[in-house]
């Protein structure tokens, strides 16, 4: 009977070589269906084969998971035995079926039951000696482990199962391993963000055992790459740093480049063979031909095979796997060999990520183009593959397939934080039709979605009040950033949202309003030293800055106010921020008879606000400075500046008009909250429900500013989002 199932397992092998994965499955399930019993080596192997072509491809997750627990334990009525004990030895084969099936747990949430088969899997480590390929599993097994225990809140746990990885890594010196685990540890901490000098421990031994590796090996490691570059900027966003950043993110737009010109080069060889395979299969062909196009033939397959392995395995090795990898090519970023060849995310979704890291990076700047060709792009990229599983208009998160909720999960996320910063940009442009449908599409995904997008309730709501304070609804606008703070546990979310309302209260006026407004920027204030960066404190100073000229505290407020641009410049480099800053301290000038600086910061907080095109904020510099040519008697420049000052509120209310027609506007300010469809069933509450990509928030607001009766704008901002008016 052996020699019945090699057969079937070599037809298998033909079938997927010509990519008929549905044949290559029904050859082996002869084995596993036939009447008479093969030795049990030869049913787990066989199970094993058809588990990994079903999980790779095809969603039938459940078919899959059945096949590996029947590997792993046989279901007869009669006798619950260990398949696996039953095989004294194949110890490779056992750690394969431990691993496989704890995958297929974790793709289903069921994560007590992933942390139990890696549980057996790492005692059959222990009982099986010290030598290499234990060390090997024992690194995937604490790998996996980590992850699950991530799912569950528990980042010690998580940490000390990645240190057991690292500690094993080292004792068999492979530093591909080590960079592995140290980053995934660092990753743990950014997601936890406890102790600050925990963090930047991490982050020094990431850097130094990155170090260790030679540069042309490193160069090899590309999923190391991108994981590596990435966990730095979300550590420099965090703490904004947002110069380092930059320079991060130019490394990995050129790791970027580099692959996509391998991907092209894999694709044109790969096209070339397939033409002259064409010719060789032609009966007339000349004898001289075809030994010249056989020749040719291998010399683009060693090409490709080069192209293929990146120099991380020899050609007779790339060359033996080669009608699978040139199908595959291109997948996947391995941060780690075999056997654990896994990845963090796949190239398509980093791909989007590098693209979104540059966008908070580039977005404070005012680099708008840049920013709005990076996120048409990617937002292409990503509703390409979201196509690929099913996800379409209309379709909702109970249509999914249980394989694709994790990746899908992921995808919608970054699709989420795209939109997120487009309206951002959109409001502080003053493009407030842009931002209002790039928010109704934002609500849209989350009613399909809202399991999978919780996460996002409390960003739409903020971006709520965002659009709402733009287009002068102050009092919508608080209640918006009200509900926002009141759906986040995070406490920098809540401190934001909480500075947010207040402006949108001091911008209303009224005595009632200003004391609500002090109610909420007290406590923030009393505590914006405890945040990790300084986002919090900027933008508590300038929200607290604005009710102190509110009091007529003019003095005080402008030890604040000073004390805010000085950070805002030195650290996030914000200029909406920064030019609503000197906005109004040229206003504080003024009221203050120190004309001369007031014409100074007045002029350079106008220069900024042109660069953005940010209307409402120029509205607001103009009108200052007619007061200012007022008191100066300069009458040409009074006349020159008031008629500047017309087109742009012309210009304004237009833009205002046009928003208003839609009834989508009168959805997004009222105080209703966003509500999803009730689901008769969820998907399972596992990795894909809680997909966290740590991506450091951005955010931003407007304000009005009583002063000299014009219009005023505020936008507290620093990774984050838009603009609004008064």
């Amino acid at each position: 009977m052996e020699a019945v199932a090699e057969g079937l397992w070599e037809l298998a092998d033909h079938h997927e070589k010509k990519g008929e994965m549905g044949k290559a499955v029904k050859c082996l399930e002869a084995i596993c269906q036939s009447q008479v019993s093969f030795l049990p080596i030869v049913e787990v192997r066989t199970r094993l084969r058809i588990a990994a072509l079903l999980l790779k491809h095809s969603h039938n997750l459940d078919h899959a998971k059945s096949h590996l627990e029947r590997a792993v334990c046989n279901s007869s009525p009669f006798n619950l035995q260990l398949l696996l004990k039953s095989i004294p030895s194949c110890f490779e084969l056992k750690c394969r079926a431990y691993s496989l099936l704890s995958q297929c747990y974790h793709l289903v949430g069921a994560i007590p039951s992933q942390k139990q088969i890696l549980s057996k899997g790492l005692e059959l480590i222990a009982s099986s000696g010290d030598g290499f390929a234990m060390k090997l599993w024992t690194c995937n097994f604490n790998s996996q482990l980590a992850n699950a225990l991530v799912i569950e809140g528990d980042f010690q746990g998580s940490i000390s199962a990645l240190r057991r990885g690292y500690i094993c890594a080292t004792e068999f010196c492979s530093t591909e391993f080590q960079m592995f685990f140290a980053s995934s540890i660092l990753h743990v901490h950014l997601m936890q963000w406890g102790d600050l000098e925990l963090v930047e421990t991490a982050l020094r031994n990431c850097d130094e055992v990155w170090q260790s590796i030679d540069a042309p090996k490193r160069e090899q490691c590309l999923g190391l790459v991108f994981y590596n570059e990435l966990l730095h900027i979300f550590y420099q966003l965090q703490v904004c740093d947002y110069k380092n950043a930059g320079q991060h993110v130019d490394i990995l737009d050129a790791a970027v480049k580099a692959d996509r010109e391998r991907m092209r080069h894999i694709h044109q060889l790969t096209e070339e063979i397939d033409a002259i395979s064409q010719s060789l299969s032609r009966t007339d062909l000349h004898h001289r031909d075809r030994i010249a196009l056989s020749e040719k033939h291998v010399r683009l397959q060693e090409q490709l095979t080069s192209r293929i392995s990146n120099g991380k395995e020899t050609l007779q090795e790339a060359a033996a796997h080669f009608q699978n990898v040139r199908r595959a090519w291109g997948d996947k970023l391995e941060l780690a060999p075999a056997p654990l060849d896994g990845e963090w995310l796949p190239k398509a979704a980093v791909y989007a990520l590098v693209d979104l890291t540059a966008v908070l990076v580039a977005r404070p700047k005012g680099l708008f183009k840049d920013c709005g060709n990076r996120i048409q792009s990617a937002m292409h990229l990503i509703e390409e593959e979201l196509a690929k599983f099913g996800i379409t208009e209309g379709v909702k998160e109970v249509d999914l397939q249980h394989s694709a909720i994790w990746i899908a999960g992921v995808y919608l996320m970054l699709l989420m934080h795209f939109l997120e910063n487009k309206v951002a940009m959109e409001l502080t442009r003053t493009e407030f039709v842009e931002a209002r449908e790039s928010l109704v599409q934002m609500g849209n995904w989350f009613t399909c979605f809202p399991t999978i997008l919780q996460a996002c309730e409390s960003i739409i709501e903020m971006l709520r009040g965002q659009y709402a304070h733009s287009v002068g609804c102050f009092d919508e606008a608080a209640f918006h950033f009200v509900e926002a703070a009141k759906l986040t546990d995070s406490k920098s979310m809540q401190a934001m949202c909480q500075v947010y309302a207040a402006v949108s209260y001091v911008s209303i006026g009224d005595s009632e309003s200003t004391s609500q407004a002090l109610d909420l920027i007290g406590p923030v204030y009393r505590m914006m030293d405890s945040f990790v960066g300084v986002r919090e404190k900027t933008s508590v100073l300038f929200a607290y800055g604005l009710l102190l000229m509110k009091q007529h505290n003019l003095q005080e407020a402008r030890i604040r106010l000073a004390s805010g641009l000085q950070i805002t410049h030195s650290f996030l480099g914000n200029l909406q921020l920064v030019s609503q800053y000197l906005t109004i301290l040229g206003s504080l000038a003024l009221s203050l008879h120190d004309t001369g600086q007031a014409r100074e910061i007045l002029r350079s907080s106008l220069t900024l606000a042109k660069k953005l095109y940010d209307i409402p904020t120029q509205i607001w510099v103009l009108s200052v400075l007619t007061g200012l040519y007022e008191e100066l008697g300069e009458r040409g420049n009074v006349m020159e500046n008031s008629e500047y000052q017309k087109k742009k509120m012309d210009d304004l209310q237009k833009r205002l008009a046009d928003t208003h027609a839609s009834i989508h506007h009168v959805e997004l300010i009222s105080k209703v909250k966003l509500e999803a469809e009730e689901l008769h069933e969820r998907p399972v509450a596992g990795p894909s429900m809680r997909v966290n990509l740590d991506i450091p928030e951005s955010v931003g607001l407007k304000t009005a500013l009583a002063a000299r009766s014009s219009s005023r704008l505020v936008e507290l901002d620093t990774a984050r989002r838009g603009k609004r008016k008064v």
